[in-house]
Parts: structure tokens; C-alpha cells; sequence
């Protein structure tokens, strides 16, 4: 089977490059490694992930989920829309990871982490949103952090969720 991963990364505040000079490629690889949790359909698979400021992410917030205010991170997922047509042939698209640097920056400092493993955390979180993954109730939150955990401890990150 083959499957080709496409991951279009956008930096749109540069202080994410002058804090993480490989940003880019590290989306890459923190992208590909949640996209190997689960099977793949054969063919194209397309993310996009977003590296912006805090009014930028605030403006999605406030726009699509009615929270005035910056997160660390946002998932739009594609295949959230039940009508979205699945074409065959045509890539899957599944969706927009949007990162805000400074909530990010702030999160790591006060939680003791270095940006770079947060930042591996939540590209990967985000991703996982992608795929279907949420953390709606116990259960869902058990066993997406379980597996958020396997995957950052394959890339030599930290359980994020133990204790700081």
C-alpha cells in the first residue's frame, strides 16, 4: 500500500523560527509520527499546520467555538463535516493545525518544559484532533492521552501529562 503524506506549514510569526529554527521540518516529522497511529487509506493525505500569533488565534477562537480569547492550539478537522464528499482518487484532506506562539511560550515556561517539547506536544495533540481523537469525556481523554504519550515517548518527549 502506498500513502504519500502532505504537510504544507505555515509560518506566520516569525518568533517561532527565531525560538525553533527547524520549525518547519519538526512539523514534519512530530506530523507523520501521529499520522502513524492509526491506518492510512492508500493515496494522498494532506494536513496543513498553522505556527501564528496569539490575535490570530484568538480571532479563529472567537469566530469558530465562541471563546473570546488565545488557546495554544486549534484543530480544524476535515472529516468532521459528514457531508464534506470523499472523492476517490483526490487526496484526503484532513484539516488545520493552528499553533499561537505566545500562549505556547507562556504554557512552557510556567509548566517548566521546553518550548520544544510542548511545541512537540501540541503539534502532535493537534493532529491527533485531526484523525477523530478528542477529549470530550474521561474515556476519550484516557485514551488520547495514553496514546499521545506512546507517541512523544517514541520521539524522546517527556510524558506531557505527568507530574511538573
Amino acid at each position: 500500500m502506498t500513502v504519500t503524506i502532505e504537510i504544507a506549514v505555515d509560518i506566520q510569526c516569525p518568533a517561532w523560527t527565531e525560538a525553533l529554527p527547524d520549525a518547519e521540518a519538526r512539523c514534519g516529522r512530530l506530523a507523520a509520527t501521529a499520522l502513524g497511529a492509526i491506518d492510512l487509506p492508500e493515496g494522498t493525505v494532506e494536513l496543513s499546520i498553522v505556527l501564528a500569533d496569539d490575535a490570530t488565534v484568538q480571532g479563529l477562537n472567537r469566530d469558530w467555538r465562541a471563546k473570546d480569547q488565545p488557546t495554544n492550539v486549534l484543530s480544524f478537522a476535515s472529516l468532521d463535516d459528514e457531508d464534506a464528499p470523499l472523492v476517490p482518487g483526490a487526496p484526503l484532506l484532513l484539516g488545520d493545525v493552528i499553533l499561537a506562539y505566545g500562549t505556547c511560550a507562556a504554557e512552557a515556561r510556567d509548566q517548566g518544559k521546553t518550548l520544544a517539547d510542548h511545541f512537540g506536544h501540541l503539534v502532535v495533540h493537534g493532529v491527533l484532533h485531526l484523525l477523530g481523537y478528542d477529549h470530550m469525556d474521561e474515556d476519550e481523554a484516557a485514551e488520547m492521552e495514553s496514546l499521545e504519550t506512546t507517541l512523544l515517548a517514541a520521539l524522546g518527549i517527556s510524558d506531557p501529562y505527568g507530574e511538573q
